[in-house]
């Protein structure tokens, strides 16, 4: 007679399965929102229960054996089937319920999304959402990630993809500041200012700031005298008179509105990429994330409030 597989071996399998594609059982944690030693427990009962090591374990990694490899894709296997069977549960439902996870950048979730939460669990209480912000960009689909808020077009073809809004930047600074240092006439005048820029939590790389000049466009590293990472944080350095900084102009609107900032080099301002929803191809006939993705097209639409604001301000001229 065949031993049957009892909930604990599973929840191993899925521990494993998460930990092997993330690279760590705090990413896998994250992902299954339980604590790390949960994971790690699960693991280690796994490997008893199968008398083999799944992975070499070093304090900074995880790396998998080679019968950890072997089982992995086996372990995907069997979570893709149950992800078929849990969502066409849900489709088959009709009503959007249950617990949404969606992630995004942390200045697009912070400034445009969570604001807009409550409205949307008004219209469907029964929805859940497990929101989760960060500039590093894992696969959603090992994530279990229901909808994913990108900067940028998507080169996974697993993923479905809708165009929200253009991702328009440009370069900001507070009328103190122009008062005090002047005003650029053309991007390379940068050099003769103070700058703040952004860097990169993924990479560590500073942004290169776009504009357009003519048909062409530029970019350049400015040397900056205060580099930060985090948008919102690079917004309230230029209010306080900072130097001149690169903003989306959804983190810079309200700003705008109370004079506390205005647009510098602003006929070089440049749509850079788009912000685009994606959600995984086995997601398709979720109606909860069919419900998210329409309501996306509320929260950004065909003419932003945001553009409306920067499109009225006034740039600061060169004296």
């Amino acid at each position: 007679m065949v031993e049957q597989i009892g909930i604990d071996r599973l929840t191993g399998i899925i521990a494993f399965a998460r930990s092997a594609s993330l690279g760590s059982y705090t990413a896998a944690a994250r992902s299954l929102s339980v604590s790390p030693s949960a994971v790690s427990k699960s693991v280690q009962r796994l490997e008893e229960h199968l008398g083999i090591s799944l992975f070499s374990r070093t304090t900074r990694s995880l790396t998998l054996t080679a019968e950890g490899r072997d089982l992995h894709e086996r372990a995907l296997r069997l979570l893709r089937e149950a992800e078929e069977i849990e969502q066409a549960a849900v489709a088959a439902r009709g009503e959007p319920s249950g617990t949404l996870k969606v992630t995004a950048p942390l200045p697009i979730g912070a400034n445009l999304v969570a604001p807009a939460l409550p409205r949307f669990r008004e219209r469907f209480p029964t929805v859940s959402v497990d929101l989760r912000l960060g500039d590093t960009f894992t696969d959603i689909i090992e994530e279990g990630i229901d909808v994913a808020i990108r900067v940028g077009e998507p080169a996974d073809s697993r993923l479905i993809a809708r165009k929200l809004a253009p991702n328009r930047v440009c370069a900001f600074a507070s009328p103190d500041y122009i008062k005090r240092r002047g005003v650029p006439a053309r991007p390379e005048d940068l050099v003769h200012h103070d700058c703040v820029n952004f860097r990169h939590q993924s990479t560590g790389q500073p942004l290169r700031w776009p504009f357009k000049v003519g048909d062409r466009l530029l970019e350049i590293v400015p040397n900056a005298a205060i580099v930060v990472d985090n948008s919102d944080a690079v917004a309230a350095i230029t209010v306080a008179g900072g130097g001149i900084g690169m903003s989306a102009t959804y983190v810079a609107a309200p700003y705008l509105e109370h004079g506390e900032l205005v647009p510098v080099l602003k006929e070089y301002a440049v749509d850079r990429f788009n912000i685009t929803a994606l959600w995984p191809e086995s997601r398709r006939g979720n109606p909860t994330v069919k419900a998210f993705v329409a309501f996306l097209g509320e929260v950004f639409p065909a003419e932003a409030a945001w553009d409306r604001i920067f499109a009225a301000s006034e740039a600061a001229q060169p004296s």
